[in-house]
């Protein structure tokens, strides 16, 4: 049996919050989270190195603040960008960097840049917004992290270690500031078709990679971003109250054993 071309399908509405602080919003996964909440109506308010970009700068709903997440300038200012925003309010941490090498290549002060943003971008997020959100009642947080914060992957060891870094940072908050309202929870995506990823392609000299990924894959396919941005909003709703300290694991199915799919 066949839906008529002229019913509507059912949906679910989720409640989000008021105003949404969101961490490198102007590439990658941040900028299309950054998007969808703009398009529902959220008001948000977004961080990055970069310029805001040109599909979100021009809205009423979005206010740009430009700097480095791991300088605490940047958060003094969202804080004061927070006084003439009223109403529930959220925290979505997306910006990070990614740097190729095992501990015996990966110079170390690339190991301290790949944890200063990831980490103590991470942490000052956390330090101006949590505050702020006991202030107003509660609110939700959500950190991206990544499959690899537990399980870890070839030549990617400071990003590995640093996402698990963000891991804890969000689980022991969510046990700090429960009883206050705070619910944190980390987004950990497989590998998706924006950002990261394709820097990634980019950087490692083989061309069969992107085949062999998609291979190993039990879908078939690398996750379009938009999968994992619906995972984030869901996280930042009234739809996930019941949630705190805990991961959404967002990966195609990717860890759910210990073999890989053959490639064919």
């Amino acid at each position: 049996m066949s839906l008529s071309p002229d019913r509507a399908m059912p949906s679910l509405q989720l409640p989000l919050p008021n105003v949404v602080v969101i961490s490198g919003s102007s590439s990658g996964f941040g900028l299309l989270c950054t998007q969808k909440l703009v398009a529902s109506g959220t008001k948000v308010i977004g961080t990055d190195l970069d310029r805001g970009h040109g599909s979100v700068a021009s809205s009423g709903l979005y206010t740009h603040v430009q700097g480095d997440v791991a300088d605490e300038a940047l958060w003094t200012t969202v804080a004061r960008e927070l006084s003439s925003a009223d109403g529930s309010l959220g925290l979505l941490t997306c910006a990070a960097i990614l740097s190729v090498g095992s501990v015996v290549d990966l110079d170390l002060a690339e190991w301290r840049r790949v944890f200063s943003a990831n980490v103590d971008g991470t942490l000052l997020a956390y330090r101006y917004l949590v505050p702020e959100i006991v202030m107003r009642g509660g609110g939700p947080i959500v950190s991206v992290a990544s499959v690899d914060a537990l399980h870890a992957e070839q030549q990617l060891v400071s990003y590995c270690a640093s996402k698990a870094a963000v891991y804890q940072l969000a689980r022991t908050t969510a046990l700090d500031f429960g009883r206050q309202g705070v619910r944190v929870n980390v987004l950990s995506p497989g590998p998706m078709r924006v950002g990261l990823f394709n820097r990634h392609l980019e950087t490692v000299n083989d061309p069969t990679l992107l085949a062999t990924r998609e291979a190993r894959q039990p879908n078939g396919r690398i996750l379009d971003p938009g999968e994992v941005a619906e995972a984030a909003l869901f996280l930042l709703s009234g739809g996930s109250s019941g949630m705190s300290g805990s991961e959404l694991l967002v990966d195609g199915g990717l860890t759910a054993g210990y073999e890989f799919r053959p490639a064919h």
